[in-house]
């Protein structure tokens, strides 16, 4: 939001500054509907109110409540994406669906994160992940065709959108720009060696805590020597993550330790987060146990789990699916310095 020094997003000045952005993003979502529905996808406007949240260990939620017309109270929650809905329609028959959802997202704001935002979100019914990599290059170069951009560029990195991107795993990603063997903590089981990464992390010269977890260790490595080396000059398709981070992944069919999920980048700027679904509805719900039993231990609170949900993952067919973040999207594509410059009603701060 405005420091001392700015106007109100509605100041009619800043408006004027802001508005060539603001008709950008609005013929981008066009063009991005445009996109879908001439490859048979159909457009899914999904609830935001939710039994749950989701159950991912760090991401935090808006919470409310239904009060009916008797007085009775039940507990809701604005969803942090639209994926179970979206399950659900995979399960009742839609072959192909996207979703423009807005969503809500506690703990975080910045400028490359608001507590509203849009998510662009795909499914491909009976389709490898792999055609989700192809999706995710064929949205840059839309993007970028509009806008009229040749480079994206964020705080002085860029890349070519209209390049094929480069293909890395986690694994090589760590070895390149860290030196750590990430797999050898891993085992076929996909249990994790928490010391031996820790081990691997100090003598690279990073801070090992004594609580540290694997995946504490893991995301910090993640964040400080692999993700500011990603997606310069071309884009990154980031895959093979390791069983334990894809909690609603299926395993790799080639290595039982890493999961079908990649996250593409461009610029240093994680932009989506696509999987090869998981349908087993007890591994999911073990793997939710697992996250939440993480989110108390770190947050003091949980999140129930949406059973309906877990009811439609086991008449759900086999599916891929992306998650892309579509503000920082066009924000990487109209050039604006943070996501506020392309929301056209900013959340007070």
């Amino acid at each position: 939001m405005p420091t001392a020094l700015e106007s109100p997003w509605w100041a009619p000045a800043r408006h004027a500054d802001r508005r060539p952005a603001l008709l950008l993003r609005n013929r981008i979502t066009s063009a991005v509907r445009a996109h879908f529905a001439a490859r048979d996808f159909v457009e899914a406007e999904t609830a935001c109110l939710q039994v749950s949240p989701g159950n991912e260990a760090h991401l935090s939620a808006f919470a409310t409540e239904a009060v009916g017309a008797d007085g009775s109270r039940a507990p809701l929650y604005l969803h942090t994406s639209p994926e179970f809905a979206c399950k659900k329609l995979l399960a009742a028959g839609e072959p192909r669906l996207f979703s423009l959802a807005r969503v809500f997202r506690n703990r975080e704001r910045g400028p490359l994160h608001h507590p509203e935002f849009t998510m662009l979100e795909w499914y491909r019914a009976g389709e490898a992940y792999g055609t989700l990599m192809q999706d995710c290059a064929d949205l840059l170069r839309l993007a970028a065709d509009v806008a009229g951009a040749a480079r994206f560029t964020w705080r002085g990195r860029a890349a070519d959108p209209f390049a094929e991107p480069e293909r890395l795993s986690l694994a090589e990603a760590f070895d390149r720009h860290a030196g750590i063997d990430l797999l050898a903590t891993v085992s076929p089981s996909g249990e994790t060696d928490r010391d031996g990464l820790a081990a691997a992390v100090a003598r690279v010269g990073l801070r090992v805590a004594a609580d540290d977890s694997w995946a504490d260790l893991f995301s910090r490595v993640l964040v400080a020597k692999v993700e500011p080396e990603l997606g310069l000059g071309r884009p990154t398709i980031l895959c093979e993550y390791p069983i334990s981070e894809a909690a609603l992944a299926r395993p790799s069919p080639a290595d039982p330790r890493v999961a079908e999920r990649f996250e593409l980048y461009c610029c240093g700027v994680e932009l989506a987060n696509a999987f090869g679904e998981l349908t087993d509805p007890d591994e999911q719900r073990r793997r939710f146990a697992a996250e939440m039993a993480v989110k108390q231990a770190v947050y003091g609170e949980t999140y129930p789990v949406d059973e309906d949900f877990l009811s439609a993952l086991a008449a759900m067919p086999e599916a891929s699916g992306s998650a892309l973040g579509f503000d920082r999207l066009v924000m990487l594509a109209v050039g604006a310095r943070r996501i506020e410059d392309v929301l056209w009603t900013p959340v007070a701060g």
